[in-house]
């Protein structure tokens, strides 16, 4: 059985014809290279049924939930029949917002606003007993760019990462589903090329563009998320 990941978004494109799309790297980094799907209801592709598929993964988009477009609500429908079905389950960024709405949660604009750049989260004690959140630091050093975030967690979520801007931003959905805020797939390189992107909004937004690409920082704490992540679909239980 294969990993199945929902791409809802695409990497910039002078990104992407170098280094391939998002569902490519996490399918890389989840280590199912050799053996994963894809699809993009975005743009039109069915989504099949949650029998026979090992795991799901929901990758990020530039999209937003609280629009509630026909593909991303009818995609909705279908992460409660997964979830429902109990395949394993993570989603990432626009992934982690869709599951929580779709679950009865509530999304929309960080009051915050916008978070882009290098930053730290803190785990909850609830993710030490978690099988993938389970040996992670109890502080990570992430990747992230969003405006929108979970503003209420659906009923029965319970919280596992916490940030500074954003109370909810490591979920657990249900005993196999999972969502994160921040971009476990991104690397500095990619972040700064977006920072450099939107420099201009925002700098409109009060932030400071050159400061953001000064603190950019790798770590491996993202890329160790996802083995995990694809270690548990493949049933390579700690």
């Amino acid at each position: 059985m294969a990993l199945l990941i929902v791409k809802v978004g695409s990497a910039v494109p002078e990104v992407a014809c170098v280094r391939g799309d998002y569902d490519s790297w996490f399918a890389t980094l989840t280590g199912f290279a050799d053996s994963y799907g894809s699809v993009a209801p975005q743009e039109g592709d069915a989504l099949p049924s949650p029998e026979g598929l090992a795991g799901v993964l929901i990758t990020g988009s530039s999209a937003m939930v609280s629009d509630e477009e026909e593909w991303s609500e009818r995609t909705g429908r279908w992460l409660v029949d997964v979830v429902r079905a109990g395949v394993p389950t993570l989603g990432v960024c626009y992934g982690h917002q869709l599951l929580a709405h779709a679950l009865g949660g509530r999304v929309g604009m960080n009051p915050a606003g916008r978070a882009i750049g290098t930053r730290e989260v803190r785990m909850m004690p609830a993710a030490h007993g978690d099988p993938v959140f389970h040996g992670a630091p109890e502080v990570l050093t992430v990747q992230l760019t969003h405006r929108e975030i979970v503003l209420e967690p659906p009923p029965g979520a319970e919280r596992l990462i916490r940030a500074e801007h954003d109370a909810y931003h490591g979920l657990r959905f249900a005993e196999h589903a999972w969502g994160v805020q921040f971009h476990p797939e991104m690397d500095t390189d990619y972040v700064g090329v977006l920072i450099r992107q939107r420099a201009d909004a925002i700098r409109e937004e009060g932030l400071d563009p050159d400061a953001l690409l000064a603190g950019l920082r790798e770590s491996d704490d993202g890329p160790a998320l996802l083995a995990r992540f694809g270690a548990f679909v493949r049933g390579e239980r700690s």
